[in-house]
């Protein structure tokens, strides 16, 4: 065994992640998980066989691999956010099948997965990895005693069975959501053999830190490969982060760093996601992006941001958060795309330059393929949960914003405090945090100021006003009275950013924004539970836009209304941006997407009209980097 391996301090994380439920969602977020509750996510298992009784996970016949896992993954916590007896129930019987399928060896569920006709290769343990994900949120939500002897028990049998049965495959590149869990169970285990064995498996698995420090995929990649799989690399991104808590070793952590900046660099798209219709494809914003990815990043980001305390990793998870991932769905979260694109014009069956099949970015129920169907509903609950952490100082830390509510045990004397977020946030720059204690406590409360803001204010319970700096976290400590109220205000100015080709895209705050296109929906296929649609312009889209690119609040009107019952929705939007463009007649469908975008700056003599923007997680299509012209 290596150094590494004999070292059983574990490094303490910048900030602690709170149990699943100390968290609870308010508001409009509240609303969107309830929207999401009654969508596919709440009733999915009624009609798709591959979560269905017949499932092996639950002693059937069926697929029996990592879509069980993958599923109750993302029910769990979005169950127990909603205190939802439905669905708590649903969950529970997957949890007693989890725990209730360990052999003798410690091996849990099916020796070998099934999808349709193909089968997996015998005790692959990729699907159990998902299963501790699974356990830690269980444990942590109802303390069963069952769940920490059933993790061991595997973790023992594959201590074992690693040297004649290695890591191969799926399991050696998603080796890091293992350790994470591993460092949980070592974490109210105190058994140092765990972190041995997660220096076996990171010797396994791939290396995710050479991956990234010498990032080789730096254009679209037409081959097939896990190395330059899109979702290999939003989970893999995680992974130096997690492995730095164990081995502590710089070069670990600065991987993570320029990860982050390679894949913008190569594959970046202006929602915070990179591309990869299947496989890392470029930064042309017609490609696809792989929902899967964007959940999967998601929960990397949320882990790095414990780790490392950065806050640009909570700047990250905003943007994707409040963009990416609800553009996948429809309003009702009835339909999920597998791909999505930035420059969104048209969705249909249709071949593309992409890997995946011609139905890849159609809204329904499986789409390509079936694992984003299994694997999407993690995305909402645990960006909820991930909302507020605990700092080292026994504080509370506001690392993203929305409203919420927090509970927690805090200062010195361990006391319990609510601090109820009470905001419109990321439709609204205002945030007010009431402090809620059955006596005065002191504690330290952080808050986290993002990148984008500029003269950021806070206002304290005594009336005071303190002007804050940006991408900062900054902390409040003082005796904070039953009651207390505190006012963040973050001004959310209209920004402009260039990208591919030189085109421009719109921002404000952590909302990207796009062009409003007319739509007309075209039933496919589908039952009577779930449909499979098509989605037509009835609008031009290839506009380009007039904007003062230095002051583009010269250009750009703000228009707002309240925040209504589906935001995400092209009739609910809550902001519209009115901004003037031309058409670009030159711009057209090539191979059933937005063409090149044409070089930037670039003329046109068509009439000027005026355009409206959306928030880009508010449309179905949608154009989002556009030509910029020059008049």
């Amino acid at each position: 065994m290596s150094e590494v391996g004999k070292n059983i301090n574990l490094m303490q994380s910048a900030f602690k992640m709170l149990p699943l439920g100390a968290v609870k969602p308010l508001g409009w977020l509240k609303q969107q998980l309830q929207i999401q509750a009654d969508g596919l996510s709440g009733h999915i298992d009624g009609f798709w066989e591959d979560l269905g009784p017949r499932n092996q996970w639950l002693g059937g016949d069926k697929e029996g691999w990592e879509r069980g896992p993958y599923y109750v993954d993302g029910l769990l916590p979005l169950a127990y956010l909603l205190e939802d007896e439905r669905l708590i129930e649903k969950v529970e019987k997957w949890i007693e099948a989890f725990l209730g399928s360990q052999h003798e060896s410690g091996w849990i569920g099916p020796k070998q997965g099934l999808l349709g006709e193909h089968t997996y290769p015998e005790y692959d343990p990729w699907p159990i990895f998902i299963v501790f994900k699974v356990l830690t949120q269980y444990h942590e939500v109802t303390g069963d005693g069952r769940v920490l002897p059933v993790m061991l028990g595997f973790c023992r049998y594959l201590a074992e069975q690693l040297d004649t049965r290695p890591l191969v495959s799926w399991a050696k590149f998603r080796w890091g959501d293992f350790v994470l869990s591993l460092h949980w169970l070592y974490e109210r285990t105190d058994e140092d053999w765990l972190l041995a064995l997660g220096e076996k498996v990171k010797e396994q698995g791939y290396d995710w830190q050479r991956h990234f420090a010498d990032f080789r995929y730096q254009r679209k990649q037409t081959d097939i490969a896990l190395e330059h799989h899109v979702v290999n690399n939003a989970m893999g991104l995680k992974v130096p982060g997690v492995w730095y808590r164990q081995s502590q070793c710089e070069a670990e952590r600065k991987s993570v760093y320029s990860g982050l900046h390679d894949l913008d660099k190569f594959h970046g798209q202006v929602t915070g996601v990179f591309t990869g219709d299947e496989h890392l494809a470029g930064k042309n914003p017609s490609q696809g992006t792989e929902l899967c990815a964007v959940v999967e990043y998601m929960f990397s980001l949320e882990h790095l941001i414990a780790v490392l305390g950065d806050p640009v990793f909570a700047d990250r998870l905003e943007r994707i958060a409040y963009n990416a991932l609800p553009a996948a769905f429809t309003p009702d979260m009835w339909a999920h795309q597998y791909d999505q694109q930035v420059n969104q014009v048209v969705v249909n069956v249709a071949e593309r330059d992409w890997s995946n099949g011609p139905d890849a970015n159609i809204f329904g129920l499986e789409p390509n393929f079936g694992c984003c169907t299994a694997n999407m509903h993690q995305g909402w609950p645990k960006f909820v949960k991930s909302l507020w952490m605990q700092g080292p100082d026994k504080g509370l830390v506001a690392v993203g914003y929305g409203p919420s509510q927090v509970t927690a045990e805090v200062g010195e004397n361990g006391q319990e405090v609510s601090v109820v977020e009470d905001t419109d946030y990321p439709f609204d720059d205002t945030i007010t945090f009431t402090i809620q204690t059955a006596r005065a406590v002191t504690f330290p409360l952080t808050l986290r100021i993002p990148a984008w803001t500029k003269n950021a204010v806070l206002t304290l319970p005594d009336g005071e006003i303190q002007s804050l700096g940006r991408q900062t976290f900054y902390t409040v400590t003082r005796e904070w009275q039953p009651g207390d109220r505190m006012t963040l205000t973050l001004p959310m100015e209209i920004e402009t950013e260039r990208r591919h080709h030189g085109s421009v895209a719109v921002l404000r705050g952590p909302l990207v924004f796009s062009l409003k296109i007319g739509e007309e929906w075209k039933l496919i296929g589908g039952t009577q539970s779930h449909n499979d649609w098509e989605v037509y312009p009835t609008t031009p889209w290839n506009y380009g836009l007039i904007v003062d690119t230095e002051n583009p609040h010269r250009s750009i009107k703000v228009v707002t209304r309240s925040v209504g019952q589906v935001p995400f929705s092209p009739e609910g939007a809550p902001i519209e941006l009115k901004i003037a463009g031309r058409l670009v007649p030159e711009w057209n469908l090539v191979k059933n997407s937005a063409g090149e975008i044409p070089q930037s700056p670039t003329r046109s003599r068509e009439k000027v009209e005026r355009l409206t923007l959306i928030p880009y997680g508010c449309t179905n299509l949608r154009v989002t980097e556009f030509p910029l012209l020059t008049e």
